[in-house]
This record gives structure tokens, sequence and C-alpha cells, in this order.
């Protein structure tokens, strides 16, 4: 099993690689919409040199992030989700429903701290409630002990 997890992850290394640099993933943001060419993405990123650039788009075709096709004398370059959707079933999924269950456990907890809050503000305005009527019955008794001396 363990075997099976490492070359799986080896597979993907390549990708977390290409995903850790911040401008590659913006490369990739601009491929979201549609395939372009390396000058649109060179236009696009002034930056950074055309050589640059190309350095990037090989590092996320390693990853086969970006595939790349030649259409007469340009490249055109799209994204492919593949990698990405590995990543997410690898990494996210897994620990969803862990995190799911978590969450629904914080959230039960929450609901009864505060269904206990609310029953203790209810019990404490009964008592305010039953210790402004009793103030209120010893001073009408006793003004109407004041009022029976005259």
């Amino acid at each position: 099993m363990k075997e099976i997890a490492a070359g799986r992850a080896d597979e993907l290394d390549a990708v977390w690689k290409a995903l850790a640099d911040s401008t590659r993933r913006a490369i990739l943001d601009f491929l979201r919409d549609r395939p372009r060419t390396t000058t649109d993405i060179v236009e696009a990123f002034p930056h950074l040199s055309r050589f640059g650039v190309m350095k990037h788009l090989e590092v996320l075709r390693q990853a086969h992030l970006v595939q790349t096709r030649v259409a007469g004398r340009q490249r055109v370059n799209s994204l492919n989700v593949v990698p990405i959707r590995q990543i997410y079933e690898r990494w996210v999924g897994p620990f969803q429903e862990l995190w799911s269950g978590e969450l629904l456990r914080i959230r039960e907890l929450a609901e009864e701290e505060l269904a206990e809050k609310e029953i203790a503000e209810k019990k404490l305005a009964k008592n305010d409630h039953r210790d402004a009527k009793a103030v209120t019955s010893r001073a009408t008794a006793g003004n109407n002990k004041h009022h029976r001396k005259r």
C-alpha cells in the first residue's frame, strides 16, 4: 500500500512543484479561459522576458498542466486540468469527509452551548421577574401599612 501511495505521490511531485510558483499559477489562470499563444502569454506578463515565460511553460508542460501544439509558426498553449483533479482526488477528497464530520461536530457543540445559554438566560429572566415581583409586593405591602396608619 505504501509503495502504491509513494508511486502516486511521485507522479504528482512535478505538479506540486509547478503549482508552488505564483507566476506559474498566474499563467494557468490566464489559460483557464481559452488556449493562448506563447506570444499572448509573454504580452500578458510584461515583467517577464520571453525566455522566462518559456521556462515557466516548460515546467508546466513537464507537470502535464499545459499542453502545447504547433499551429503554423505559433505555439498554442492550453490548460490541462487533469493533474489538478488528481491532486484534488488524492489530497482534498479523502479529507473532505473528515472535515465535514469535524465541522458537524463543532456545529452540534455550538448549538448545544447556545441552547444551554438560552435556557440559563430564561431562568435568570424568570428569577429576575420573580425578584422584581417580590420587591413590588413588599413595597406595596409597606405602602399599604403606611396608608393604614394614617
